[in-house]
């Protein structure tokens, strides 16, 4: 039998779907069946599960219940990828596969080992860019270089037109045009359904229907006001569409023109917004042009530099146990939730990589295991910018004071006591500084430091000044 095959990723959604809208395309001009594929990498599937990976899974589940009871039976195969597609070859006529490529990362060597495979193959592939609003080298400078600031790169990238949503043919999904080989599919059935029974949580933030609610609650409710509320963490501001974007169960192009189709009229928020979807842009174009960037920093200046490898200190950060509230707070959060708020990521970065003078590759690496909506050249960009590395990063004499940080984005502490129950009942005159408290305050408050509540770790001033000169010798050399 002659098929067509879609090759599902990280777009695990039916609507506005570039590759899948064109292999239906592709399958109707030449009267060929569909056969929806996704693969199970083991890789993933045999790494310690934390929760990153469960939100993913879960995510996977739902999709494949949701398209399999649309008629589109998504196969799950558990192998080697090259044996996967094998498997498929030994069944069916594959003419053609379609998908939405990883111009990055791990996925793009996976992509390029797939194409070169099926080429050798006589298969024709078709791959797409999906993921983005503007791909890693759709915005160039007159010149052909890329950018390496953001602010011009936004410019350039602002006025570009972007590609409307994609419609995709739903009429075609039936037993006339798709496939169903529910025995192809058995060994990886078997997986999820394994992967789903060791998750220790339940995520119900996942699918394309929570996807599309939440995006239009967030233009309904918080969209005119984000560039005022989306710094503070207390404050429900911001638009918590990230975790979609990272299974693909929305479409970057559905969010774009949903928020000018929507929103009532052009405003301050609708225009911070988008230059985070920009954002988004940039450090995946950076990554794609410094493909080594996950290991080695970007500035050549700072390769090499002599961080502090004190494990102490780093599970002291990991746990949110640094004795900086908004520090702790943040790391708590990110642990029992999956998710932070970017006002403290960029705190909690900083005060590793500036305070504890600690590896920012050890920070991004925990960030990766527990951000349910980690985008590795988001977080890699993040943490090199925050550890001054990176392209276009925060200079490395300008460095967060966390209890400034804390004073200016949480005043009365409500983010930091809903995270830090230790210090509930704290005083606002020292919920940013509970380590000024005298003893009859701490006794009062039931926090007593040292005992209910760490110390501060470490002196910020102090390690203010000793960051500073670690990174003027690493300069000088």
């Amino acid at each position: 039998m002659e098929i067509v095959v879609i090759w599902f990723r990280r777009d695990l959604r039916l609507d506005d779907h570039i590759a899948l809208s064109k292999a239906i395309t592709y399958a109707k001009k030449h009267e060929y069946k569909l056969l929806a594929l996704y693969h199970l990498d083991p890789f993933f599937t045999e790494m310690e599960m934390d929760i990153n990976n469960e939100h993913f899974f879960q995510s996977l589940a739902h999709f494949v219940k949701e398209a399999r009871e649309s008629q589109v039976y998504v196969h799950l195969l558990h192998d080697d990828v090259l044996r996967a597609f094998q498997q498929v070859m030994d069944v069916y006529d594959i003419k053609a596969v379609f998908f939405n490529e990883d111009e990055v990362g791990i996925g793009q060597r996976r992509d390029k080992q797939v194409t070169d495979f099926l080429g050798k193959k006589g298969i024709h592939v078709s791959m797409w860019q999906d993921t983005h609003l503007h791909g890693a080298r759709d915005i160039l400078k007159a010149d052909g270089s890329h950018y390496q600031v953001f602010t011009p790169y936004y410019q350039s990238w602002r006025k570009q037109e972007k590609q409307p949503v994609i419609k995709v043919d739903k009429s075609f999904f039936s037993s006339g045009h798709t496939i169903c080989d529910e025995s192809l599919s058995q060994k990886g059935n078997d997986k999820l359904r394994e992967l789903i029974k060791g998750c220790s949580r339940k995520f119900d933030q996942i699918g394309s229907d929570k996807a599309m609610s939440t995006l239009h609650h967030f233009i309904q409710k918080r969209l005119t006001r984000y560039h005022e509320k989306r710094d503070i963490p207390s404050v429900f501001g911001t638009s918590k569409l990230s975790r979609f974007l990272k299974t693909g169960t929305i479409s970057i192009r559905t969010i774009f023109h949903s928020i000018y189709e929507e929103a009532l009229y052009e405003d301050e928020g609708r225009e911070t917004f988008i230059k985070e979807l920009a954002w988004r842009d940039f450090y995946h174009m950076i990554y794609a042009h410094y493909p080594e960037m996950k290991e080695k920093e970007i500035n050549l200046a700072f390769q090499g530099m002599k961080w502090n490898e004190d494990e102490t200190l780093f599970e002291a950060w990991c746990k949110g146990e640094t004795g900086f509230p908004l520090v702790d707070a943040g790391m708590r959060q990110l642990n029992e939730e999956g998710w932070m708020h970017n006002r403290l990521r960029m705190v909690t970065a900083s005060f590793l990589t500036k305070d504890y003078l600690i590896d920012w590759r050890k920070g991004e690496a925990y960030f990766a295991k527990k951000l349910v909506d980690y985008d590795e050249a988001s977080n890699i960009g993040g943490f090199q910018w925050a550890a001054s590395v990176g392209t276009d990063a925060v200079p490395y004499f300008r460095i967060f004071n966390p209890t400034t940080q804390s004073k200016r984005f949480d005043p009365s502490g409500e983010y930091i006591r809903k995270y830090v129950p230790e210090l509930e009942y704290v005083d606002e005159k020292w919920i940013h500084e509970p380590s000024k408290m005298p003893i009859d305050e701490q006794l009062k408050s039931g926090c007593v430091l040292g005992d209910t509540y760490p110390l501060p770790t470490v002196d910020h001033q102090e390690r203010r000044k000793k960051a500073i000169s670690l990174f003027e010798e690493a300069k000088q050399q």
